[in-house]
């Protein structure tokens, strides 16, 4: 018998009627406040999914090269309140092509990691990044005048020069972020993670040695998941995806303000890549 493959896109009429089945997340995009990667697009799939009496397990197919630190933790946060919620229910990761940093931070918030042996694991690190364009300014003998109330107000503006102050305050927040990244996978692996000093350098590993590392568990695709581990073939797909209309409102919304004042913290996001 072949098991079915639905969308949640389905009335709650229909989807009540579904029988018992796996349930299906999946993250395939930059994690990012907007978009199906964001954390208010895929907690609510997650309480669905979750919530659904019919479906026996939750399994998330991530396909992503990371994003957002703030995103990536809400979401880590609201697997680990669902777990406790539910907790007869489990819910797995499977990895396609990627998994790494704000991707690789959701996942470890699942019972089990299941991998590709060649997928992309890993890049457990932060960046922000940008440009500097004082010297070239200074070789054609362009003046920048930028104007602040507040000493650092200006910080990370491309045009002007950057302070050790300013490295230094950068560096402290990155380190911050990146211990935040360690406990969260520290705590989501546990005893099953076997770290080394390159564990949290940023590198990343393909599939096969991520399992020997503890960063994943084992070798599995959605299909084998669903129907060797939950048992359950049938899988209804509770991804909240993106309509045509939610797509043109935005791209007519992010054109009216694009003449507003911008902040650092927009231009220069520390990035879970």
């Amino acid at each position: 018998i072949f098991g079915f493959y639905l969308s949640s896109d389905l009335g709650s009429g229909e989807m009540e009627n579904l029988g018992r089945h796996t349930a299906l997340i999946e993250i395939t995009v930059a994690i990012e406040s907007e978009g199906n990667g964001s954390a208010q697009a895929v907690i609510p799939a997650l309480n669905r999914a979750f919530s659904d009496t019919g479906s026996v397990g939750v399994v998330m197919r991530i396909n992503s090269p990371g994003g957002s630190p703030v995103q990536s933790g809400m979401i880590n946060d609201e697997v680990m309140r669902l777990r406790k919620e539910y907790p007869k229910k489990p819910i797995y990761v499977v990895v396609d092509e990627m998994c790494a940093s704000g991707g690789y931070y959701i996942a470890v918030a699942a019972d089990k990691i299941y991998v590709n042996k060649a997928s992309i694991v890993g890049s457990i690190g932060v960046l922000m990044d940008g440009f500097g364009f004082t010297s070239l300014m200074n070789k054609f003998g362009v003046e920048r005048r930028l104007m602040t109330a507040g000493e650092n107000k200006g910080f990370m503006d491309p045009f002007s020069p950057q302070t050790e102050k300013q490295k230094t305050f950068s560096q402290a927040m990155l380190n911050e972020i990146h211990q935040q990244f360690i406990d969260v996978v520290r705590k989501g692996r546990g005893q099953r993670l076997k770290e080394t000093n390159e564990t949290f350098s940023g590198l990343f590993w393909i599939g096969s040695k991520a399992v020997k590392m503890g960063l994943a568990d084992d070798f599995g695709t959605l299909d084998s998941v669903s129907r060797d581990v939950l048992k359950a073939e049938n899988i209804v797909d509770y991804t909240q995806k993106e309509g045509l209309p939610e797509r043109v409102l935005k791209k007519f919304g992010a054109s009216i303000g694009s003449g507003a004042v911008s902040t650092m913290w927009k231009n220069h996001p520390p990035a879970l890549r």
